[in-house]
């Protein structure tokens, strides 16, 4: 996709604007967003099945605006699986290649092949109405794999199922992409399936990129306030503050230096000068980033280092770890710890080091990583 734009409403709603994207032959990747960015837009617009209102959308060196989704030879699962009530599974899943002209034969050999590779074979006989949420989502897969199409693109696909069955079908869905070698693009609105398919993950918001990168660099280097905003269960805590003669204060509003007041000392900035944001300088207007897997409790204040005195707001054990929400100020502060032995109402210091703090810069754009090497530049 070069510089691919998509209107509506005669140019009044945007829905995609200048997406630049490459995806790599055999890549899995996925779109991810919250409702209305415009992540089934993009998918659309490289199906065919949307026109670009500006900019071109290649298959290798073949521009390809004007092709219809045959030409173009993809695939395409929705949310809602788009099978055929009236026709049997073997039925649904001979149909593309019935149309397309496929010798009996030939058609016979595919059908055998994909039932077998989604374990469906029992149920070739039956109609979707007698299938569980399941098994038609993998007679969806099934048909769109049958036609061995040059791009497989997948809607929500897994939307639709329960907590368990999703996990399954993801685990599934990769391990066919991986045998299948076919160029994946997945869209959806969640992470956890994101981080766990994905070769390569497209953030998206308001109908623009955001970033790309790969899951485990999404995670550890998140170049925008947004991203780090909606990336991460629960997403990374951001303070508001200033540059002062090398540190950072962070206070309310962004002008409130806590030194003293909350207990926060100032980070160390003197060597945030090189930015990797499109800003020349770093500006005095910063927003500090800490995970809350990053963050300390203690019952004591820390003698030296930084600390954010609080109260104790919430305390949620969920299993593997515990989300402890701490009042600080007039905002609340998540930290994640393995066990934690504090109470509603208890006073406590929120401690955390240099080398774990996020910089952004008055665009929201990241501007260092203290103590950490510049990120790699995005495709």
């Amino acid at each position: 996709m070069d510089g691919v734009s998509k209107y509506f409403d005669g140019g009044e709603t945007v829905a995609n604007s200048r997406l630049d994207l490459e995806v790599d032959d055999g890549e899995f990747l996925v779109i991810l967003g919250p409702s209305g960015c415009g992540k089934t837009t993009a998918l659309r617009l490289v199906a065919g099945l949307e026109d670009p209102s500006e900019g071109d959308i290649y298959f290798d060196d073949e521009r390809v605006n004007r092709w219809s989704p045959s030409e173009r030879n993809v695939a395409m699962v929705f949310q809602n699986y788009a099978l055929y009530p009236h026709m049997s599974v073997r039925e649904n899943i001979a149909y593309p290649l019935k149309v397309r002209g496929i010798p009996p034969d030939e058609r016979d050999r595919r059908i055998e092949e994909v039932t077998e590779l989604l374990h469906i074979e029992g149920q070739i006989g039956k109609r979707p109405a007698a299938l569980s949420g399941g098994q038609r989502q993998r007679v969806a897969l099934a048909r769109a794999i049958v036609r061995e199409p040059s791009v497989f693109l997948l809607d929500e696909p897994l939307s639709n199922l329960d907590a368990k069955l999703r996990q399954e079908m993801r685990s599934e869905l990769k391990r066919l992409q991986d045998e299948l070698g076919i160029t994946t693009i997945y869209v959806t609105h969640n992470q956890e399936e994101a981080m766990s398919m994905a070769d390569t993950v497209v953030v998206m918001n308001r109908g623009t990129i955001q970033q790309i990168s790969p899951p485990e660099e999404l995670y550890s280097r998140p170049r925008t306030e947004w991203v780090a905003r909606f990336i991460g269960s629960p997403p990374m805590n951001l303070f508001e503050g200033r540059r002062r003669n090398g540190s950072i204060a962070i206070g309310e509003a962004g002008t409130v230096d806590l030194e003293g007041v909350a207990g926060i000392q100032g980070i160390d900035a003197a060597s945030a000068s090189a930015s990797t944001s499109t800003s020349a300088s770093l500006s005095d207007d910063l927003s500090l980033g800490i995970r809350p897997e990053d963050l300390f409790l203690s019952s004591e204040r820390p003698t030296s280092g930084n600390a954010l005195e609080g109260t104790v707001d919430t305390v949620e054990p969920l299993g593997e770890y515990t989300l402890v929400n701490v009042a600080v100020d007039d905002r609340l502060v998540k930290v994640k710890v393995g066990d934690a032995d504090v109470t509603r109402g208890e006073e406590v210091w929120v401690t955390f080091d240099d080398e774990d703090a996020y910089l952004y810069d008055e665009n929201g754009e990241l501007v260092t990583q203290t103590a950490s090497p510049q990120p790699t530049e995005s495709r």
